[in-house]
């Protein structure tokens, strides 16, 4: 792993790009805002599709694949990009579908329910539940996690176990923050509750990406010629530190305000930041293009 603390600043990936056969990159905030496409982030990808790379796109979204591709077709973002995806929420339903006949309280809206469709299990009410499956805020435009606070605490006490199906704490939309499940995720351990995650940082979403780029290749490829692209730091560059792949941490994403000017970050502002964060990457760039 080539991953360092003081990594240097590229202007494009293609300055990296054939020391690798596939990645695994981030969608909300590399590849789009949840409201437009970045263009030129989604030619980078599909130029290095064209020169023979594989790429999977791997998101913390807590929906199924096939929803996030028409999200993603109605932002612009076309099949042209990518080879395929996976979610937090294909893993989660995972989860949900080891415990047959499960009681399960929806924490989030309803634009998710869907993830339930065809499991052996019940969706029910707080006093009836044995399990949460959060996927979200109820309303995530006007609510907070402190609105969460009493039901989480009630839950907490009761021992359930509250399996979360997007570990982000916040995303951006559009020029907005919205708060995701992973805030009440965090929320909930510190009542005491047990929480199960999926997706990134863990190593479960990763697992089955690895294994869908060697599905898609024909064979397993090495972690050492996988690379991740990503903006958060909890997520995509913990969890690929964790599964020993190289980064390329985009900064212009998530964390942009800690770098100074978002076209021009600081280096030793980024260096800063990866050291306080314990983490590192083989370069880092504004805004992912070719």
């Amino acid at each position: 792993m080539s991953n360092s603390t003081v990594p240097p600043r590229i202007s494009g990936l293609s300055e990296i790009a054939p020391s690798y056969a596939a990645i695994l990159c981030d969608v909300w905030g590399v590849v789009h805002n949840g409201v437009r496409s970045f263009p030129a982030a989604c030619d980078a990808l599909a130029r290095f599709r064209e020169a023979g790379g594989t790429v999977v796109l791997l998101t913390n979204a807590p929906r199924l694949s096939p929803y996030i591709v028409a999200q993603m077709r109605s932002l612009g973002v076309t099949e042209a990009s990518y080879d395929g995806i996976v979610t937090s929420g294909d893993v989660t339903r995972g989860l949900l579908a080891s415990r047959p006949g499960a009681k399960v309280l929806h924490i989030g809206s309803d634009i998710h329910l869907p993830l339930y469709e065809g499991l052996d299990l019940t969706l029910v009410d707080s006093a009836e539940a044995d399990v949460i499956s959060c996927t979200g805020l109820r309303e995530d435009e006007r609510e907070s996690p402190d609105d969460y606070d009493a039901e989480l605490r009630a839950l907490a006490a009761r021992g359930l176990p509250l399996i979360c199906a997007n570990p982000d704490i916040v995303v951006e939309r559009g020029n907005r923050f919205i708060w995701c499940a992973g805030a009440l995720a965090e929320r909930y351990r510190g009542f005491g509750g047990v929480t199960h995650v999926a997706g990134k940082p863990h190593a479960p979403i990763y697992e089955a990406a690895l294994a869908h780029i060697g599905a898609l290749r024909g064979t397993a490829v090495a972690k050492a010629d996988v690379l991740a692209i990503g903006d958060g730091a909890p997520t995509d560059l913990k969890g690929a530190k964790g599964e020993g792949l190289d980064i390329l941490f985009v900064t212009g994403g998530i964390h942009a305000a800690n770098f100074g000017p978002t076209e021009q970050p600081d280096s030793s502002a980024v260096a800063r930041f990866l050291s306080e964060e314990q983490l590192a990457a083989r370069a880092f760039i504004p805004h992912l293009q070719w």
